[in-house]
């Protein structure tokens, strides 16, 4: 028995294929009943031995191979209840696939339905024999040995071409007649017989001939059988076949296509190829994608589904070739060796890095897993640190063409490639990282269009893409990425905005630097919606915003737009950072501008600008409303075809009524003394909003600045308390020792809770807060007699002047406070003292 190749695979070669449909394989015996083989993974690959594309079944976790089955062009498979494929092999035994999902049934069906060119929507890839309809069996077919029993094929002689060509052409009308015809042909060697009479006509110049045998030859291909295209595209056949289709009746000029096949097409072997079966493969893919894209009608003319067959012989052809290179590992090394060498010339680099495209372009017939591993080995053997070596090179063909290749991989395996940039980021300078050579590949692109730059930058984007950065390292790897990407690449994306964004107004405003500035744009728009906490920093420690809003003085109404975008994205993410930042670097001049600009034109640009502030009337963000309305509705004020920006005005008022209203009501309130106090709302905002301005504009990493602010607003905070403290602790102070005290800190360990304080009983003697004489210019009453050590620590003087700043809960909450009074005075000190440290 032949040993299974793959019988000793390693455990990668085992994961990857278990990442393919898990399903059960059942096999028919003698009695009729299915014998339960056991859990496999199946997948639909090329298969030397067998030449063709198989259906390759490997028991789970074993990889040991339980089936190898060819999928045959005339062989009947049946799909079932979306998870089961039931075929018969021919001469052996009958088999079933019941999948464990439908995705994965689907996924092997639409491989044989491929190979078959069947349509997957189809639940048997070939039809039964049934009895033709009466309709057509009345057709003028039935006065030549066609019955519904059988079918016959014509002498192939001269005199009988057009009686051959309608034979062929009425049997595309019905399915069991295709098959009919396509194993009678088989069978007798029809085509060769063909060519034959294609020669003598030739001699001959017999045009009528020619012309019946292009009508023939076009019926064979509409036959869409992939038995028969391995005849017709045979090397001693298919030159034969290409010239025959030159005679086509309806184009008046006889277009010498052999000709042009054999005098100006050549296969030019960069390297050696020793492989005879490789060379061969090679020429017929290239003829026949030929006759598909330059000789045959167009697919409009050609349904496309009837040559589906055509394109999958392609398909399968170029997976071939893939297979056969890749499997020859001398060559591979070979080809990277004389890329690395500093003395091959740049003609022999630039070919063999065309060779290297052209490979990368053939490996995407691969299946998932095929591809995996040709990726891995182009990998190992140095293919991104060649990539970067030739990125640095000035020649435009090269580059462009290891961007291409470059596009392959990132495409298939980002992480790959973020891998390889993480590793030589340890090593490298910024300017000399692959990832910045692909970055100034794109501000360099010299295509007004900025063809190359538009295909650069989907790159970047892939690369910087959290949503491609899958599996259980999936937080790892982006948090690493992104932080070494903005520190060290960032920069080297934003330089062409930056110097152009220098003074007031674009220093540069042609229209290919307007297309550059617009990609840049693009991609940092991007990041605001998918980075936020590495460009949050970015925009703001770069005033980046700023920047971007200059170019909204451009000529070029794409880049005016592309700027208001990039500003909208960032309100949209209803980020109060950012809208401080707006606020403080007053970026909507730059915008109220633009619009006074664009005038009453009724543009794009001038409903981007009324969306932008109609969503901040609908989402409200009150530190927007308030900045717009105070500082830039004058030059909104004349707008009257739209209610935004009056109702913006009106939210505003109404917010600022709000705001007197609650303060007004507070001001009133004569403040007294009790056991719970807080601050005036307005005073409170206020000093939030002066506190969140000046933690904006320090670092993470200053923690120590942050640590101090953080007490200072502290202290401001607590000031009016620890005045009644020390004015209270001062006189007790006084009394005791006849000299001043420091007035004691709130958060010092001798000070007693503001709780205790104020909720304790006053010394003997003392007025009541509420009398006459407590005001302002009234002494505080002194004690009877010395007071205690107790009573040094918990009686507080009641001076109005203590409490500014603070006020009292209304009347309704007195009953609250006097049960939580009696309930306080219940608890021990320790549960009294709240402030205490």
């Amino acid at each position: 028995m032949e040993k299974d190749p793959l019988s000793a695979a390693s455990d990668t070669d085992v994961s990857n294929f278990n990442k393919n449909p898990r399903v059960k394989l059942y096999i028919l015996n003698e009695n009729r009943a299915w014998d339960d083989q056991g859990i496999a993974h199946v997948t639909a690959t090329f298969v030397n031995k067998l030449k063709g594309i198989s259906l390759v079944v490997r028991k789970e976790h074993e990889y040991t191979l339980m089936l190898e089955s060819k999928i045959q062009p005339y062989t009947a498979y049946q799909k079932q209840q979306e998870t089961l494929i039931v075929w018969s092999e021919p001469d052996s035994f009958d088999y079933a696939l019941s999948f464990q999902d439908k995705s994965g049934c689907d996924e092997i069906w639409e491989k044989i339905c491929q190979v078959q060119g069947k349509d997957p929507s189809v639940e048997i890839t070939q039809d039964v024999i049934e009895q033709e309809s009466e309709e057509l069996e009345e057709d003028h077919f039935d006065d030549m040995h066609d019955s519904s029993t059988g079918m016959s094929l014509p002498p192939c002689e001269l005199s009988r071409l057009e009686e051959i060509a309608e034979l062929f052409n009425g049997s595309l009308l019905t399915p069991i007649k295709r098959e009919k015809l396509t194993i009678l042909i088989e069978n007798e060697g029809y085509v060769k017989k063909l060519i034959d009479l294609f020669h003598m006509c030739e001699d001959l110049d017999n045009t009528e001939g020619l012309h019946h045998l292009y009508s023939i030859f076009k019926s064979l291909f509409l036959l869409n059988k992939t038995a028969l295209f391995e005849i017709m595209f045979a090397d001693d056949v298919i030159f034969d076949v290409v010239g025959v289709l030159e005679y086509d009746p309806s184009v008046p000029q006889l277009v010498r296509h052999r000709e042009f096949l054999r005098t100006q097409t050549k296969l030019k072997e960069v390297i050696p190829l020793n492989n005879t079966e490789l060379v061969q493969k090679i020429h017929q893919t290239y003829r026949v994608q030929f006759i598909q894209d330059i000789i045959l009608p167009a697919p409009s003319v050609f349904e496309e589904n009837l040559l589906s067959t055509l394109t999958s012989f392609i398909y399968f052809n170029k997976m071939e070739i893939v297979t056969m290179i890749q499997e020859d590992g001398e060559f591979l090394k070979l080809l990277f060796r004389q890329l690395a060498d500093d003395e091959t010339d740049d003609e022999k680099r630039r070919d063999l890095l065309l060779f290297l495209k052209e490979f990368c372009t053939f490996s995407q017939t691969l299946a998932q897993q095929n591809k995996e591993a040709f990726f891995k080995v182009l990998s190992d053997l140095g293919l991104l640190n060649m990539l970067e070596v030739i990125m640095g090179l000035d020649d435009p063909v090269m580059k462009s063409t290891a961007v291409d290749v470059f596009s392959y991989i990132v495409e298939f395996n980002p992480s790959m490639v973020r891998e390889f940039i993480l590793h030589e980021g340890q090593k490298q300078d910024d300017d000399d990282l692959l990832i910045n050579l692909v970055i100034g590949q794109m501000i360099s692109d010299t295509d007004p269009e900025m063809g190359g730059a538009l295909q650069l930058m989907g790159i970047i984007r892939l690369l910087i893409d959290p949503e491609n950065m899958v599996g259980k390292v999936q937080k790892t790897e982006k948090s690493e990425f992104l932080g070494f990407f903005y520190p060290r690449c960032m920069h080297v994306l934003t330089a062409p905005l930056c110097a152009n964004t220098v003074d007031d107004k674009p220093s540069k405003d042609d229209y290919q630097n307007a297309q550059l500035l617009s990609l840049i744009i693009e991609l940092l728009t991007f990041c605001v919606e998918h980075h936020a906490y590495h460009i949050k920093q970015y925009i703001i420690n770069k005033n980046l915003l700023s920047r971007v809003l200059v170019l909204l003085k451009s000529r070029h109404s794409f880049l005016n737009l592309s700027a208001l975008r990039l500003l909208r994205r960032t309100i949209g993410l209803k980020d109060e950072i950012y809208h401080k930042h707006i606020v403080k670097t007053d970026l909507f001049k730059p915008v109220a501008e633009a619009f006074t600009r664009n005038g009453k034109r009724y543009n794009l640009f001038n409903s981007a600008v009324i969306e932008l502030f109609e969503y901040i009337k609908t989402e409200d963000i009150k530190s927007l409303v308030t900045y717009f309305v105070e500082r830039h509705y004058k030059s909104f004020e004349d707008v009257e075809y739209v209610q935004t920006f009056r109702v913006l005005k009106q939210q505003h008022e109404q917010h600022q009524d709000r705001l007197l209203s609650r303060t007004g009501s507070l001001d009133t309130y004569t403040p007294t003394i009790r056991n719970r106090f807080r601050r005036v709302a307005r005073t409170m905002e206020e000093e939030e909003d002066i506190w969140f301005d000046q933690d904006d504009d320090f670092d993470d990493a200053d923690l120590s600045t942050k640590v101090d602010l953080f007490k200072t607003k502290l202290e401001v905070d607590y000031e009016p308390i620890n005045k009644l403290l020390g004015n209270n602790k001062q006189t007790a102070h006084s009394t005791n020792f006849g000299r001043k005290s420091p007035p004691p800190k709130v958060f010092s360990k001798a000070s007693v809770s503001i709780h205790s304080s104020l909720t304790g009983s006053l010394s003997p003697g003392a007025t009541p807060a509420s009398s006459p004489s407590n005001s302002p210019s009234t002494p505080p009453a002194r004690p009877t007699s010395p007071p205690s050590s107790q009573d040094h620590l918990s009686p507080v003087s009641a001076n109005k002047q203590g409490i500014v700043g603070l006020v009292d809960y209304p009347d309704e909450d007195s009953e609250e406070d006097e049960t939580s009074e009696d309930s306080d005075s219940a608890l021990p000190p320790s549960k009294k003292s709240r402030l205490s440290t």
